[in-house]
């Protein structure tokens, strides 16, 4: 069951791409993915620059991979593309734009101030808009869990991922 769930997961991702382009990906990816182990690393990333004739210092070859939240598997390359492509914000951005409201970084905003923020600033959200967003939004408490949310945006539910 877990891995019809993550099946279906990689699929909204798939379904971004035209069949040719998602060959023409996994034909990219498998070049870069120099020691064939499934997921692009610092090793793979040098390989590939060092091909090229540059030499990324570590800390450059850290910084490329920090785009990704996780190990970058062929699915999270997909989704580098994907927001790239089609201009979505990144995680770390999303993430980002809630820490905005929390000064202490706590993780979690007050319920009742995200919906005032939602109801009245920026792009307005319409009631039935907030209820739906609640409908999938940890709230425990009147705490409004904003890193479990934007894990669920980006990532999808997570309780089928636990190992």
């Amino acid at each position: 069951m877990a891995e019809d769930k993550k099946a279906r997961k990689g699929t909204n991702v798939v379904g971004m791409f035209p069949q040719a382009q998602l060959q023409e990906f996994k034909e990219a990816f498998g070049m870069m993915d120099v020691n064939r182990d499934g997921f692009i690393d610092e090793s793979d990333l040098k390989a590939i620059h060092n091909d090229l004739g540059r030499n990324p210092s570590d800390k450059e070859l850290k910084e490329m991979l920090k785009e990704c939240p996780g190990q970058l598997n062929f699915t999270a390359f997909l989704t580098l593309f994907g927001e790239k492509m089609h201009g979505t914000d990144s995680e770390s951005t999303f993430r980002q734009a809630f820490e905005q409201f929390d000064p202490e970084k706590k993780g979690k905003l007050a319920e009742e101030y995200v919906k005032d923020l939602l109801l009245n600033v920026g792009d307005q959200f319409k009631e039935e808009e907030i209820r739906q967003v609640w409908k999938e939004a940890k709230i425990s408490g009147g705490q409004f869990d904003y890193e479990a949310f934007v894990t669920l945006v980006k990532r999808g539910p997570q309780d089928d991922m636990a190992q």
